[in-house]
Parts: C-alpha cells; structure tokens; sequence
C-alpha cells in the first residue's frame, strides 16, 4: 500500500520569462488481497454514542476504505429516514473515520436497542468488502414511523425516461393493465421537464412473479409504442427493461433514479453561472475552486436542509467516480451547508474547467430532484389489480398532472403519495379535498 504524495516540479524556460507549474500527483493503490488482510486485521468498528452530545446519537465507524463506502453507510442511515444533523468525513491512505450525529424524525436520540443492534450490524455489512448483506432483517424498530420499506415481490422492473407531460402515468398504468400486468410498486421523479420512473410489475392472473419471456418482449414493444405517440422515435428508444435485484430497496431505486436522469442529461438546464459559483431553483449554491496543493477539488454546497440530503449530493459524486477524502456538513436552523474534498478516482491530475462546471450542475440537479412543488395527496386503500391506472386516469380527468409519485404494498394495502400540479407545472388549489 502506497500512500498519495503530491511532488511540484517547477520547469523555467531558456529564457526565464515564462513559470509554469507540472502537478504530478500519486494515486493510493491497494491490492486487494492486502485490502483483506486489513480487514481481518483491523474489523470495522462502529460505535452507538448516546452519552457525548444531549440532544442526538453520535454514530462513529472506523473502517478500511474503499471507493462507495461513503455511500453505502449513509444508505443505511437513510433507510431508517434518521435525520444527520452534522457529519465529519476523514480518510487518510486505506482507512477513513467518520461521525453522523442522528436523530429520529421527531428529533429523538435513538435509544431502541433493537434498532441500535440493527444499526451497528448493518454499517458493518456496509463497510465490509463484501457491502451490504439482503440477509440483515429489521425487526424490532419496524415501528418506528417511516421505517418500512414497501418493496415489490416481482422479479421485473420496468425503467423508463422521457419527456415528462401530463397524462404520462395513465398511459402507461393503462397500457400495462391492458397487457395483463399488474403494478405492485412505482416510483417516479420529474425534474427540468424530465421524467424517470421504475415500475415494478407482476402477473395480474395470479399476482405472483413473471416467467413469460414474449409477453415481456411484448410489453416492451407497447411501452416503446406508448411514448413513441406522443414523442417520437427518439423517445421510443428510451424504454428498457431490467431484472430486478432482490437486494434493492427503497434508497436502491433512489439511487437508480439519479443514475437514470443523470444520464438523461436533467442536470444540463441547471444554474446559472456566477463566477465559481452555479446557482440553482430554491437558493441552491454550488461552488468548486482548486485545492491545488492537496490535488482535490474543494466543493461546498448551501441549500435549504431536508431528509435525504447528504444520501442525494453523496450519490452524484459516487457515481460520477470522485472520491471524498474529507467533508463536514451541518445544518442550521433551515440552510445546511455541505463541504468536500474530492478528487476524482483515479485520475493524476486536477480536471478541467467544464468538468467543474459539470460536476456543479450535477450537484444542483441531485439537490433539485427531490425538491417536489405541487398538492401532496396521499393513499391508502385495499390492494386491488388496476389500482394505479384508475387512480391516475381520476387524476388526468380533474385537469392535474403528476409531479412525483411512490406507491407500494403493505400487506393487502397499498400506500402511496402523489404530487400533484396543474398542466403547467403550477401549484393547484390547497382546498381540494377530494378527487
């Protein structure tokens, strides 16, 4: 194990006139066979603190590193929609040390034992080489509000993005009940007039997994039929199917709908430029300088607190492949303030300018997709075949558009939220009470 040095060389013309600077920076390369001994050697350790801070829990993980680590550990905190009030986030070579102060949604500090248990055990899964294990249950803290995952029992997931428009929703429910499939679970985010969504569909005949191989074929030809109608060819292409993994949950399909409206290019019609710093809707500030003598670029994100929002800026800057070698974030009163020290993984050298511009947006467009306008509305109702396409058919017909939808099943009942809009993307009357 090597660790990352930085050696500056200054380089003179004949002349003299001119200075240039040749940064040559050294990247930690850990095999890893030596990646496992380390370990076995030095386990993680997680620590549950209920005694340094009065008014949270300090969770503390001391861990080899690895790129993704970040993420996973705090997927686990997400999960459990514990709100992180601070955290501070070191590496240094092949081990990092981390701290999240945490409390409950109704700002408790988290005494159940058996969610503490659940939480120790599961960071170390995460920070493990393996990473997460589907075999870790949650029990005894399944009462704790918001802490269940509504996961669909179907072996396919659809996927797709496009072009968001009113009625997207119905058409689809719609063309799937036509098809004989019938949705357990959706989830669908919209943003810079964008759409994705991960339907999880199964047998409507006998509500159990999909074995037909040519009726999937079919559905997908449908779907591609769907948006092609109203879009063209070249949405057409934007439908795909994907086998479901039976690990994933509710921040797995998050993080899949970040990926997919990344790569949809959502973050393109994000910010305004001023200066180094890209300004975003809902007094978003993103700005990345140079930290040239460390090698890492310098990230500070201010914005407007809410669940979720280390998980979100955590996501973009895993997937686009830069790793955070150290980071603090807090909140205050309403604004939380976000600062990283990245550097892309594996790379020599500082990026370029459109890089940073690019890495800017993308934070801003993470921030933004789970920032939703619109009338809240949610369900609760007895599960039946066709419940989604009647309720968004409902919702067409009273002149709204859906904004953001998550629905699943709970035993025989199905529970959901929509967010609802006018045809314009603009608010609708608070006193509606019934659809």
């Amino acid at each position: 194990m090597h660790n990352s040095t930085i050696n500056r060389r200054t380089i003179f013309n004949e002349n003299s006139v001119r200075l240039c600077k040749m940064e040559i920076l050294y990247g930690t390369h850990i095999d890893r066979e030596i990646e496992s001994l380390i370990e076995r050697i030095h386990p993680p350790r997680v620590c549950i603190d209920n005694d340094s801070c009065s008014d949270c829990t300090v969770v503390k993980i001391d861990s080899a590193n690895r790129h993704g680590i970040l993420l996973e550990m705090v997927q686990v905190l997400a999960e459990l929609d514990l709100v992180i009030s601070k955290s501070y986030i070191s590496s240094d070579g092949g081990w990092l040390m981390d701290a999240f102060h945490v409390t409950d949604q109704f700002g408790h500090k988290l005494t159940d034992k058996g969610l503490v248990h659940y939480i120790q055990q599961a960071l170390c899964e995460a920070t493990s080489s393996k990473g997460i294990s589907s075999d870790i249950e949650l029990r005894s803290c399944n009462e704790l509000p918001g802490s269940k995952v509504l996961v669909s029992a179907s072996n396919f997931a659809i996927e797709l993005t496009t072009r968001d428009k009113p009625g997207l929703f119905v058409d689809i429910s719609t063309a799937l009940l036509g098809l004989g499939f019938n949705v357990s679970s959706a989830t669908a985010w919209t943003h810079n007039e964008r759409a994705a969504c991960i339907i999880h569909v199964e047998d409507a005949n006998n509500l159990g997994p999909i074995h037909d191989a040519e009726s999937l074929a079919h559905l997908q030809d449908e779907l591609q039929n769907v948006v092609k109608a109203q879009d063209g060819e070249e949405e057409k292409k934007r439908v795909r199917l994907r086998l479901r993994s039976f690990a994933a949950g509710r921040n797995h399909t998050e993080r899949r709908l970040h990926q997919m409206m990344h790569a949809d290019g959502d973050y393109e019609r994000c910010g305004t430029c001023q200066g180094e710093k890209e300004k975003g809707r809902e007094g978003i500030e993103v700005s990345v300088g140079r930290y040239a003598e460390k090698g890492y670029w310098v990230v500070n994100v201010r914005s407007r607190d809410r669940p979720k929002l280390l998980f979100d800026t955590v996501c973009v800057l895993t997937d686009m492949q830069y790793e955070v070698f150290h980071a603090t974030v807090s909140s205050n009163t309403s604004m939380a303030d976000q600062e990283y020290f990245v550097r892309r993984k594996g790379s020599l050298v500082l990026e370029n300018e459109s890089e940073r511009e690019k890495l800017a947006l993308c934070l801003i467009a993470a921030v933004e997709r789970r920032v939703c306008h619109g009338l809240k509305v949610e369900i609760r109702t007895e599960n039946r075949i066709g419940l989604l396409s009647k309720v968004t058919r409902v919702i067409r017909e009273n002149g709204l558009s859906i904004a953001k939808v998550e629905i699943g099943v709970e035993g025989e009942t199905a529970i959901g939220s929509f967010y609802l809009t006018n045809c314009s993307g603009e608010d609708v009357n608070p006193n509606i009470q019934e659809l």
